[in-house]
């Protein structure tokens, strides 16, 4: 009898409690995402700015200095393509967060929701 109750409790708590593990999941699925998102953008942010600072110390005349302000607009220019990137990935992210989130609302109003 005590079998059958403790049975009948488990299940009704694993049911009851299977939407916050799915959020729990999609959380912790985010996070890596966004975690692997932030390390490439520092990862990518720190080489652009250590070569620049490489290249700052080849100065040693005014030609060199001509050819390290000339190439200052390939750098920016990569720069902000590379931020572009990095906010269309967050948009990206965000997005299907967002429907991921829905589609877990959703189950459970229709699991909510009697016939």
């Amino acid at each position: 009898m005590y079998t059958d109750m403790f049975k009948l409790f488990n299940e009704q708590s694993e049911k009851a409690l299977q939407p916050y593990v799915k959020f729990n999941k999609l959380m912790a699925k985010n996070a890596e995402v966004l975690t692997e998102l932030q390390l490439n953008a520092v990862r990518t942010y720190s080489e652009i700015g250590l070569s620049q600072m490489k290249a700052a110390t080849e100065v040693k005349d005014v030609s060199s200095l001509a050819v390290f302000n000339s190439n200052q607009m390939a750098v920016l220019t990569r720069l902000s393509q590379q931020m572009m990137d990095d906010s269309n990935k967050l948009q990206n992210i965000a997005k299907e967060f967002k429907q991921d989130v829905e589609e877990l609302t959703n189950e459970n109003i229709k699991a909510a929701t009697p016939a």
